[in-house]
């Protein structure tokens, strides 16, 4: 089977706070790049790539758009305590998917994105 993703950009208004954000609920250190007025978040990656984006083109949106889901193995619930702590709202909570696929949850980041989080469990 392909895998069908292999870059995804997360829109934000405020690189700094958004970093602190997806490091916090993540425990993670995203690499900051300013590539003249195009800001950059690179996400720690193997394989897929994800980056926090800040530019004129880019608009964060709770409502409308792409919705990413996050791998967040082994349990996506650790990952969603950290949400509202960080800055975030949990909108939806963790729910069975079915049982071969895993779990889900659903937030809105400190930049207004609808995000999403998979686990196996």
């Amino acid at each position: 089977m392909k895998a069908w993703t292999t870059w995804f950009e997360i829109p934000a208004t405020d690189i700094a706070r958004a970093k602190k954000f997806y490091d916090a609920i993540f425990q993670m250190d995203t690499q900051l790049i300013d590539f003249g007025g195009f800001k950059m978040g690179i996400f720690p990656h193997k394989g897929v790539g994800a980056a926090l984006c800040q530019h004129e083109a880019y608009q964060p949106s709770e409502t409308h758009g792409t919705l990413v889901y996050l791998e967040a193995n082994p349990d996506l619930q650790e990952v969603l305590d950290r949400v509202e702590g960080a800055g975030g709202r949990v909108t939806r909570p963790k729910t069975q998917i079915s049982p071969e696929h895993g779990y889900m949850a659903m937030f809105i980041d400190t930049e207004g994105n609808r995000m999403a989080l998979h686990s196996d469990q």
